[in-house]
């Protein structure tokens, strides 16, 4: 019987892609005809003259216990992001955004360019590994604009908070972390942590909740940290995603969902 649903629903051509703890299954042309949410476990069907066959090519990636049944009742954060312009969602923002578009758009002499790049390998690797927090009911949004040309590298909103994460460059050199300064190797110290303060307190004015400003340190040979340092916390990309995970709950995933529906809209930011 399964065999047969199963020919049914690649008979129709259906196809099944991922997006944000997410599996879609989709129409040749496009549309949408079922998903089936990861972290709720359920399968939402919109027609029941696909429900068969959507469910004939998502049941290799169903685990543990699943409902099926129609979508669920849109909530004020699904409905604030259906009405969300295009061109306001800061959702699909790659990391390292603003410094790419500096990169291959903008008019920054070579000596600039050849400082920058450290920095974008650092959003991108960082926030490679922040991305993959999604599957544990995290959302993450990077390159969020602050008025005045600044840039929060990254933003996690999920179980235990709000963090608001700044990516330091190691350079594969020793890091001092100070009480307001980052030092990598023998060069100028850098503003990091008196930064991540800063775009922190800006955020908890924005979202109205408590964030937790962090630094991401890619790539040091060696990482020191003052102990007198206590309200920025100091992350390596290898345990960042398990000291994360491990943080103490703070939000239900309904807060996650409607805290994430404001922190994705450009229009959030703009008086910050």
């Amino acid at each position: 019987m399964r065999d047969r649903e199963r020919e049914h629903g690649l008979g129709l051509g259906l196809k099944v892609l991922p997006d944000r703890g997410r599996l879609w299954v989709n129409l040749p042309d496009g549309r949408s005809v079922a998903w089936y949410d990861r972290t709720a476990g359920r399968v939402s069907v919109l027609s029941d003259r696909h429900r068969e066959a959507a469910l004939a090519v998502l049941r290799p990636y169903l685990t543990g216990t699943w409902t099926v049944g129609p979508p669920p009742v849109p909530s004020a954060a699904d409905l604030a992001r259906l009405s969300l312009h295009p061109d306001d969602d800061l959702a699909p923002n790659r990391p390292g955004e603003a410094l790419l578009g500096e990169l291959e758009h903008g008019a920054a002499g070579a000596r600039t360019r050849h400082r920058m790049r450290p920095d974008l390998l650092a959003q991108e690797r960082v926030g490679a590994g922040l991305d993959a927090l999604e599957g544990a009911g995290w959302r993450v949004l990077h390159a969020v604009p602050l008025p005045g040309a600044g840039r929060i590298d990254h933003l996690l909103i999920g179980p235990g908070g709000v963090w608001c994460v700044r990516s330091v460059p190691g350079r594969r050199q020793r890091v001092h972390v100070g009480d307001l300064l980052v030092t990598v190797g023998r060069a100028e110290p850098r503003p990091d942590v008196r930064w991540a303060r800063r775009a922190a307190e800006r955020v908890t004015h924005a979202l109205v909740t408590a964030v937790t400003p962090a630094l991401v340190v890619d790539e040091a040979n060696r990482l020191e940290v003052v102990p007198s340092l206590r309200d920025v916390t100091v992350l390596e990309p290898g345990t960042a995603a398990t000291r994360l995970t491990r943080a103490p709950a703070a939000l239900k995933p309904s807060d996650v969902e409607a805290l994430f529906a404001v922190a994705r809209d450009r229009r959030t930011w703009a008086d910050v």
